[in-house]
């Protein structure tokens, strides 16, 4: 393998997710040839939007930026200032600045930093503080003088915060305060951790975290409960007060948030709103973060536009829930009255739309999910030959591929094709520790009542086990033994569901990809043997079809490094000339955090109630991840209840915009290779 692994080492591409592009978006909708055309375009926008293509582009540009910043105020013998935090979002931007710095001698002696924000309470000892963050990704790779950074302190006593915050200001305002804030957005809306319900004039001070933002917190952390209750962020009026702030949102889970942000009312419910009133604030997105703003989701609202037959479904089921009425039943007038008339003039009529799109939506609809055999497959979202197939159905955790396509699952087995299942990661991590003891309680039971000879070594495990998790404490790691445990524990489960469903153990594979196998929430990136592993499976089983997670809504990020390790071993085989992929069609399935839009569904597989009640029953074999499961996230409903809810109302709109009526259903999209 490691011969292997030197041949593509250079040419493996790690971050195929980010440039999913849904819909194909038209450049004119994001790069205006002028400032009259931006103008109409951004008429909803009530502070400046820039959308790249990618998030690197984005990063890029903003990095280009700040080195300006930086070089004209040495040139005139100033500091800079900048407001940084930790974080995701601008991870590519201090990327970017480390390889100018070493690359192109950009220097920081005349930089200042002041970090956003810090959790509270830490220990003195603690090495997952935003602060250390920051140095790991920017600090310590270029020549800025220690004495210029300042942070709030996580481990000051609570009755020092107050005077400690009024000093921090003060250090802000003898610097001449900020020149540049660089800021991500949080889930939630919240800026730094400025949550909802923060007022505009709000100075640095500490503050009780947001259930949700001590959740995207927790990747930093253990766990959830060994994330700090709350911070000291610097405030809004503080990040106002800069002289330039950039906004960042980087992919599909940011786009409702940054509508929000972009196009909503100012409200203390999304802090983030409040940049609307800055007069030199930029947020700066790739098209995915983009996604629902009106230019990018509904453009011809706010200009003519480049029909083709997404946008033409995505316009009509939009106009079908603005009048409440079934495709067929739309009228010249409401197509008139709605913005839509366009369509009326490429068409002729609003009978010929409405068939078309009709007909379209009606296509995406089949119980042959792995194709018909002796059929015509000419308006089939899945070809008839070659049958059977087979098929690898990629689950990012031992329980995605019942949660998002147990329906379909199910159905591909029972119409004879050669399905198998393989688990990226060994979700260790979302067990928890009661369902170790139960199982320790059972091995010890097992030791007792069937071997005589009292297996010293169980013994001993036994109790060490059971002592290191009675004096555990919030933020200890488990034990390479208790992860292995826990491993196990959902590898059991898995296997149950999968004879439930009728597939043969030995297509049931545990692929324990390496990266997710740090014992805590924040993993590594993907790496060679991840993909290796990957390739190794495909090359072997040599698919006709493969389902993959398209779920990259996922909170802690984990389905989209197991979706980014699929397309990058498929990538691979592609530049190979590999014949099997000729023959090979890629589904991206959702259910677990999020759900297709209709306009985005290409093939829309029906579930009957029995169908639908069998799926459940294949997601409760999963019992780890009921009730007691860690990362249930911030949903109140169980998997199997959000599934069938997510599954139910994708059949409802279909049912609605006047299709065929079904108990539920599971979407799919299909993945081209770049």
């Amino acid at each position: 393998m490691a011969l292997n692994l030197h041949k593509f080492k250079m040419s493996m591409k790690t971050n195929l997710t980010s440039q999913i592009t849904l819909t194909r978006v038209s450049p004119k909708y994001y790069k205006p040839e002028n400032a009259f055309e931006r103008s109409a375009l951004t008429r909803f926008e009530k502070v400046p939007a820039d959308i790249y293509e990618s998030a690197e582009e984005g990063a890029c540009q903003i990095a280009k930026d700040i080195a300006q910043v930086i070089r004209s105020k040495q040139r005139d013998g100033r500091f800079c200032v900048l407001a940084l935090g930790g974080g995701n979002s601008p991870k590519m931007v201090y990327t970017n600045l480390v390889k100018m710095h070493k690359e192109e001698k950009l220097s920081f002696r005349n930089v200042i930093v002041f970090n956003l924000y810090e959790y509270y309470p830490l220990a003195p000892d603690a090495v997952n503080s935003n602060l250390n963050s920051l140095y790991e990704m920017l600090l310590n790779h270029v020549d800025i003088e220690k004495q210029n950074i300042f942070s709030p302190d996580g481990t000051i006593p609570k009755d020092e915060i107050f005077e400690f915050c009024r000093l921090y200001e003060q250090r802000i305002e003898s610097f001449g305060g900020i020149d540049i804030a660089l800021l991500g957005i949080g889930r939630v809306g919240n800026i730094a951790f400025n949550e909802p319900g923060s007022r505009i004039n709000s100075t640095t001070r500490l503050i009780l975290m947001d259930v949700d933002s001590r959740n995207e917190a927790s990747k930093s952390f253990a766990s959830v409960d060994a994330t700090p209750i709350s911070s000291i962020t610097m405030g809004v009026s503080t990040i106002l007060a800069a002289k330039k702030v950039y906004l960042m949102a980087w992919g599909e889970s940011k786009s409702d948030i940054i509508k929000e942000c972009v196009e909503g009312a100012i409200t203390d419910i999304y802090p983030s709103s409040y940049l609307q009133t800055h007069n030199n604030a930029h947020v700066v997105l790739d098209l995915s973060a983009a996604a629902h703003l009106t230019r990018i989701q509904r453009p011809w609202l706010v200009t003519s536009c480049d029909w083709d037959d997404k946008l033409i479904r995505s316009a009509i089921t939009w106009l079908c829930g603005i009048v409440k009425k079934p495709i067929l039943k739309l009228t010249n007038k409401d197509y008139n009255e709605n913005g839509l008339s366009e369509l009326l003039a490429l068409y002729g009529s609003a009978y010929n739309v409405n068939i078309k799109i009709f007909n379209d939506l009606q296509h995406t609809i089949s119980g042959w999910p792995g194709g018909k055999p002796n059929a015509d497959d000419t308006h089939r979202p899945e070809r008839a030959k070659p049958y059977p197939k087979r098929i690898i159905i990629f689950s990012p955790h031992p329980d995605d591929d019942v949660i998002s396509m147990g329906g379909t699952l199910r159905r591909l087995v029972e119409q004879k094709h050669e399905v198998h299942v393989a688990y990226q990661t060994s979700g260790n991590i979302a067990v928890g520790d009661e369902e170790v003891v139960r199982f320790l309680h059972f091995i010890n039971g097992f030791n007792q009542l069937f071997n005589n000879s009292e297996n010293q070594i169980i013994n001993e495990k036994y109790k060490e086990i059971r002592e290191f998790l009675r004096t555990k404490k919030e933020g200890d790691l488990d034990t390479s033994d208790i992860l292995t445990l826990k491993g196990l524990i959902r590898r059991g489960e898995a296997r149950i569901a999968c004879t439930y469903n009728n597939i043969p153990l030995s297509r049931c594979h545990f692929l324990d990809l390496p990266f997710y196998e740090t014992g805590r929430i924040q993993k590594n990136p993907i790496g060679e043997a991840d993909v290796a592993i990957i390739l190794d499976l495909i090359r072997e089983v040599k698919p006709h079809q493969i389902f993959v997670a398209g779920d990259l809504a996922d909170p802690h990020g984990t389905h989209k490094i197991c979706t980014d390790a699929v397309f990058s071993a498929i990538d691979l085989e592609k530049e190979a000339n590999a014949k099997w992929l000729k023959d090979c069609r890629i589904w991206m399935y959702r259910g677990a955090w999020a759900e297709w839009e209709i306009e985005n569904i290409e093939m829309a597989v029906p579930i009957s109630p029995e169908e639908l009640r069998a799926k459940r029953n294949s997601i409760l074999k999963h019992q780890s991840q009921m009730e007691s499961a860690p990362f249930l996230g911030n949903d109140e409903r169980l998997f199997w209840q959000r599934s069938e809810e997510r599954n139910r109302a994708t059949a409802d709109l279909y049912d609605k915009l006047g299709l065929a009526s079904y108990e539920a259903m599971e979407a799919f999209k299909e993945y081209i290779p770049l």
